[in-house]
């Protein structure tokens, strides 16, 4: 899946973990699911982030590495 699809799956989870007709295993699923999807989605940011600070590193007189 992509990052964006991810981003929707989660939002997803959250909406049936909110809802008051889900069962409790139905629940735990859903909420292993988006644990998971969330370690997914932290590692594909770190990716970005270390791609965007390797780019803004190749001319280094130029730029300036910033906390996101």
């Amino acid at each position: 899946m992509s990052f964006e699809s991810d981003v929707s799956r989660i939002e997803e989870i959250a909406r049936k973990l909110n809802a008051s007709d889900t069962s409790l295993e139905e629940s735990l699923t859903l909420f292993e699911e988006g644990m998971d999807l969330s370690r997914k989605l932290e590692k594909s940011l770190s990716e970005a982030k270390r791609k965007v600070e390797i780019v803004l590193g190749e001319n280094p007189d130029n730029a300036e590495i910033t906390e996101f």
